[in-house]
C-alpha cells in the first residue's frame, strides 16, 4: 500500500508526544503486536459496529505532538448533541451504533443497503496521524483509524457521471436531542468532488487512539479531510450518494457567505465575523500561523489548479 510522507516546520526537538499513547504504541511494536483490544475509559463508547482488532501503524504522520485524548474526546462540536463544546461527551453516551447500515444509491453499479462492516472488512484498516482544524480557529492532532475514502468508493463501482459524492448524517431526534432543535437543516448533509474523495488524504475513519470511534466524535464512522475545516468531516454517516450535480451542504444552506462548498483551509479567506490567518492548537495557549491547506497544500493544491479560491470558497 502507498505511503505518503508529508513535510513540516516544526523541528523534531520541539515534538512533545502523548506519553501514554507512544508508550502503547512502543510496547506493541516492540512485542510484534499490531492490534490492540477495545479498551474503554470515560470518554469513549461501549458500543460499536467495526472492532478495531488489527491495522497499520504509522502510515502517515504529520510529525507533530498529539492532542491528548482526553482533549480531543471531551471538546468537540457535533451539533446533533447540542451547541456547547462539552454537549456531544454528555449527550451522545446513548447512541446505538451496533447493526449500523449505509444506503449507497446514485450513479454506482453497487447501490444498495450495507452493513458498515461489510464496507470496512475488506481492506485493511490504517493509522493516520492528521491534524483537524475548526472554522472558529483552534485545531488538534489525532491519530485515526480508518480506511481510505478511495478504497470504498472505488468498491461501489461509481459511474462515469459520479462527479460528486454526498453524505449524510443519522436523523434520529431521540438519540440525537439535539435535532430537536432548528440549528440546522436535519440531517447534516455534507459533500465532497468526487476527486477529493478519492484523494488518498480522505479516511473513512472507524476510530481514533487505537479504540473504535467514541460517540461523540462521530461513531461509527465518520469522514476525515485534513486539508478542510472540520465540518466538511461529516459524522456517524448512514448515506453516501454519487451525483452529478454539486449537492447541498448543511452549513452552507445555513450561511452561504460564510460557508462555501469546498471550505479548505485558505488563511487568505477570513470567515466574515473572524480571521482565519491564525489557529490555536488545543491545550497549548499561544496561537500559530494557519498553513494553506491545514499544511497540506503539496497533496491537494494540484485539485484547485486554475480556480480562484476566493470565489469557490
Amino acid at each position: 500500500m502507498t505511503q505518503f510522507k508529508f513535510k513540516t516546520d516544526i523541528a523534531p526537538s520541539q515534538i512533545t508526544p502523548e506519553s501514554i499513547y507512544e508508550k502503547r504504541r512502543e510496547f506493541m511494536i516492540t512485542s510484534g503486536v499490531l492490534g490492540t483490544a477495545l479498551l474503554l475509559n470515560p470518554w469513549t463508547s461501549a458500543r460499536a459496529s467495526v472492532a478495531i482488532s488489527d491495522y497499520k501503524p504509522n502510515v502517515v504522520n504529520t510529525g507533530e505532538a498529539l492532542t491528548s485524548e482526553k482533549d480531543a474526546t471531551t471538546y468537540n462540536n457535533f451539533y446533533e448533541f447540542g451547541t456547547g463544546k462539552t454537549d456531544p461527551l454528555q449527550n451522545a453516551q446513548n447512541l446505538n451504533t451496533d447493526d449500523w447500515k449505509i444506503t449507497v444509491s446514485g450513479e454506482c453499479d453497487k447501490p444498495g443497503e450495507y452493513a458498515l462492516e461489510d464496507l470496512v472488512k475488506p481492506f485493511d484498516i490504517e493509522e493516520r496521524i492528521y491534524r483537524l482544524r475548526c472554522v472558529e480557529a483552534w485545531s488538534m492532532v489525532i491519530p485515526w483509524l480508518g480506511v481510505p475514502m478511495a478504497s470504498i468508493l472505488k468498491s461501489l463501482q461509481p459511474t462515469s457521471k459520479a462527479k460528486y459524492v454526498a453524505f449524510k448524517t443519522l436523523l434520529d431526534p431521540e438519540q440525537m436531542p439535539g435535532q430537536k432543535r432548528s440549528v440546522l437543516q436535519w440531517p447534516y448533509e455534507e459533500g465532497l468532488r468526487i476527486d477529493e474523495a478519492m484523494n488518498p488524504l480522505t479516511l473513512f475513519a472507524v476510530g481514533m487512539y487505537g479504540k473504535t470511534m467514541p460517540n461523540q466524535n462521530g461513531a461509527p464512522v465518520r469522514l476525515v479531510v485534513p486539508w478542510k475545516y472540520g465540518f466538511k468531516s461529516i459524522k456517524s454517516i448512514v448515506s453516501i450518494e454519487f451525483t452529478e450535480e454539486q449537492p447541498q451542504t448543511s452549513w452552507n444552506i445555513s450561511g452561504p457567505n460564510e460557508y462555501g462548498f469546498y471550505s479548505n483551509v485558505n488563511p487568505e479567506v477570513n470567515h466574515p465575523r473572524w480571521s482565519q490567518k491564525k489557529e490555536r492548537r488545543i491545550g497549548e495557549i499561544f496561537k500559530q500561523k494557519t498553513r494553506m491547506f491545514n499544511g497540506y497544500e503539496t497533496e491537494v493544491a494540484h485539485l484547485y489548479k486554475d480556480m480562484n479560491l476566493k470565489t469557490y470558497f
